[in-house]
């Protein structure tokens, strides 16, 4: 295909990938379908065309592989093919990880083009040096580049969002706790990508240090009350059944971002030609957030389950941060991360069975003037959560085909371009109505009052 003879709606790149083959299994099913008319054209892209004939065939079963997605050769390692990919389409979903090794040629051929960009990152120190680096040229040009469009980290995004619109009329939030609890009926597996991501994460952790204290301090939600204290190392949430630890994940940091870029702009951001229907229902979204204190910690029905956690937490925090203890977390990813992750991931059976439930437990006041007054402890808790299948190879792929769905069908309503985390695009969209629709459902568990 030469260059700018056609434009897809969408390239997926590194289709035939742990997660990516997954995700072009989910958009097959919107591809040419009636209830899903910005969705048109695809294609597929990456390194071996032969592995990629076999995924598009094994996505399309029971069906033979459609005939109209062309394969597409692009390495992450050539400039040149990444800037093809973006002549050729409107947007592409990068599934290449981990991302601080393969992400950023993708972010810069895309910021550079106009070409839009989505991934299913988890990891903050890419996210954030992206912004930096690409944010500026992103506006340029029109490219609108948002990481994070999977488990990690839709569901905490739209997760605290749901929570923080309970709290209605004088009532204010101060701090929101996310409980993630993995279920499955048989083992629990996770692929290499995920685990390599984490190891590398833990090496370059001063790195993410250094550079934070580097940039310029983000502006600050005002949030009513104190800041909350940092409790013990476990932690047993009784409302909701579990023990918790602290997860080190990026959904955090990815909510924070939200919420230091909605301080600065309080109605959201203007879309590139918004009708006055999508700025008044905008607006109207944003004026219902209040912003609060956000942490994320995994969960476990038992104590020896959380102390599992933490046996692979110190097995990752102690051999991550040299080359020898590197080599062997990698090479041995069964074994130091407990069975939890294994170089050829899940069996499809063990993706079926797997579960996730992401509870969000808020704490705040009854009324503003209560939050002001001197060792006040909040008086209200709002509970909602977040359920939905396996998060790496089903609800991942679900959210991802959404947000680029939301993105090709209403690309006026949402900004013109630039790197954001999902909440701050997506919030005022009808992203958690699609989610429901496709199996990751939001509920209000409780509203109650804490006793003194």
């Amino acid at each position: 295909m030469e260059p700018n003879a056609t434009k897809f709606d969408l390239i997926i790149l590194g289709a035939s990938g742990f997660t990516g083959k997954y995700v072009l299994k989910e958009t097959l099913k919107f591809l040419n379908n009636n209830q899903s008319s910005s969705l048109n054209s695809i294609a597929i892209a990456g390194r071996n065309p032969s592995k990629l004939a076999q995924t598009l065939k094994w996505a399309s079963k029971p069906n033979p592989p459609p005939t109209t997605v062309p394969i597409l050769t692009a390495d992450t390692t050539d400039p040149t093919s990444l800037r093809s990919l973006c002549s050729q389409t409107r947007l592409i979903l990068n599934c290449v990880g981990p991302f601080r090794l393969h992400g950023e040629q993708v972010v810069s051929a895309c910021a550079d083009s106009g070409c839009d960009y989505l991934d299913i990152c988890g990891e903050p120190e890419f996210m954030e040096r992206m912004e930096a680096n690409y944010h500026e040229r992103a506006v340029e040009s029109g490219s609108l580049v948002i990481s994070a469009c999977g488990f990690d980290s839709v569901p905490a995004e739209l997760g605290f969002l749901f929570n923080s619109v309970q709290w209605v009329g004088s009532e204010v939030v101060n701090r929101v706790e996310a409980y993630v609890s993995l279920e499955s009926e048989k083992r629990m597996v996770g692929n290499f990508a995920t685990y390599e991501s984490a190891v590398l994460g833990v090496a370059n952790a001063h790195n993410l240090q250094a550079f934070r204290r580097s940039r310029p301090r983000r502006p600050r939600p005002q949030i009513p009350g104190p800041s909350p204290s940092k409790g013990g190392t476990i932690e047993h949430q009784k409302k909701i059944g579990l023990w918790a630890v602290v997860l080190p994940s990026a959904d955090a940091s990815v909510v924070r971002r939200t919420l230091s870029t909605l301080t600065g702009n309080p109605n959201g951001l203007p879309g590139s030609n918004e009708s006055s229907e999508a700025v008044a229902k905008r607006e109207a979204f944003w004026s219902s957030v209040k912003p609060a204190h956000f942490g994320v910690k995994i969960g476990e029905k038992s104590l020896l389950g959380i102390l599992r956690i933490i046996m692979v937490g110190i097995f990752i925090g102690l051999l991550g941060n040299n080359s020898f203890g590197r080599r062997l977390l990698l090479k041995f990813p069964s074994l130091f991360s407990l069975g939890w992750f294994k170089k050829n991931g899940p069996t499809e059976e063990e993706v079926e069975s797997a579960s996730f439930k992401m509870w969000f437990v808020g704490q705040g006041y009854s009324n503003q003037s209560l939050a002001s007054q001197a060792n006040t402890k909040p008086d209200t808790e709002i509970v909602t959560r977040v359920t939905g299948p396996e998060i790496g190879y089903v609800a991942t792929p679900i959210i991802i085909v959404q947000c680029a769905l939301i993105l090709l069908g209403q690309r006026n309503n949402l900004p013109k371009g630039g790197v954001y985390p999902p909440g701050i695009v997506f919030g005022p969209t009808d992203l958690q109505q699609r989610l429901q629709q496709n199996g990751i459902s939001f509920d209000v568990v409780s509203k109650s009052t804490i006793s003194s």
